[in-house]
């Protein structure tokens, strides 16, 4: 029999079923391979390109800082639009006539070099997001009063960007050949989400399921990011969009609840954060501990998938959290290959 490969075991978790071991997305710290790779029209992502102007298909300037670890954040202080009412004037999608889409997809493919044996592809779609859009184009303060203030107006403008982003995909999805569908957009922080949950509804799950219609026309699986505490969202978003992965899934969530309420129907990815759970003092036996705990708790049945990212502003001067970064991973894998032979 031949040996399951990352991919088919990958996709096996995301479509429902038990993998004979814990996808691990490997985020730092030695990972032979992440079971997902990317390919995506890469202009929708110029601006995170190394020696790029670092300024987005819309206008919108993106900057680093130490505090960041290396991150590209949109500038936050001269906004590209300060009234809402006034957007069609300023966001304007970019020229798509012309774009020899299948020369693009060949070209990305040859920049990306996925594994397609080992490595699920994943489609990248609508950007960065809905919401982070119009908080991009108007920082939180503006874009959050907008949303109460003018909601026909920011619904046309969501309707714009889902216009576009759509075309997008229509021209271009095949020639990438993916696996997955990848949506992604920061509707919460750490303690709340943004956005009530009929906002949520009314603004962005209608886009959520133009872009998810691609995934289901195509029989791919759809994956889901979205950081804090958004739990609130999940029904929707695996009930009406239909994703079947959600990530970081971070433990300011209720995730003991989601997974009694879908089991295997929804991948959990993640479910540590590592900025709360692997500082201070600890022992490597401790870090064990902590990963075969997560294990227990979210893997049993499938629907779990190893993910955690260590945020080191300061790597050069912080060799223990770099070793334990690495540490964390390879623990991560050890278990990953050992949990369902138990």
């Amino acid at each position: 029999m031949a040996q399951l490969t990352e991919r088919e075991n990958y996709l096996m978790c995301l479509r429902g079923q038990q993998p004979e071991w814990i996808p691990h997305m490997g985020m730092g710290g030695p990972k032979r391979i992440s079971p997902t790779g990317m390919a995506s029209p890469s202009f929708l992502m110029k601006h995170m390109m190394p020696n790029s102007d670092h300024i987005d298909i819309w206008g919108v300037e993106y900057v680093t800082s130490p505090e960041a670890a290396g991150a590209y954040l949109p500038k936050t202080w001269d906004f590209i639009l300060d009234d809402i009412t006034k957007w069609h004037d300023v966001i304007k999608a970019p020229d798509l006539s012309g774009i020899d889409w299948e020369q693009m997809a060949k070209k990305d493919l040859e920049r990306f070099k996925p594994d397609r044996v080992n490595q699920a592809i994943s489609y990248g779609a609508g950007g960065v997001g809905f919401f982070q859009h119009l908080m991009s184009f108007m920082g939180f303060t503006e874009g959050l009063c907008a949303l109460f203030e003018e909601p026909e107006e920011c619904q046309a403008l969501f309707e714009y960007l889902g216009d576009f982003y759509c075309e997008v995909c229509e021209k271009s999805i095949d020639y990438y050949k993916p696996d997955v569908l990848g949506i992604v957009d920061d509707t919460a922080a750490w303690g709340n989400p943004f956005v009530s949950l009929d906002m949520f509804r009314e603004f962005l799950v209608p886009q959520y399921k133009r872009l998810a219609q691609f995934a289901h026309d195509r029989d791919l699986v759809i994956t889901y990011h979205n950081c804090g505490k958004c739990e609130s969202f999940i029904d929707d978003m695996v009930n009406v969009v239909g994703i079947n992965e959600w990530n970081p899934a971070q433990n300011c969530n209720d995730l003991a609840a989601i997974k009694a309420k879908y089991g295997n129907k929804l991948t959990l990815c993640g479910c540590i954060n590592s900025s709360q759970t692997f500082i201070g003092e600890m022992t490597d036996d401790h870090i064990r501990e902590i990963v075969w705990d997560v294990a227990n708790k979210y893997a049993p049945g499938g629907g779990f998938q190893f993910m955690v990212t260590f945020i080191i502003p300061d790597r050069e001067n912080n060799p223990e959290m770099v070793r334990r970064e690495y540490f964390v991973n390879e623990v991560m894998e050890e278990v990953s290959h050992e949990f369902y032979k138990k």
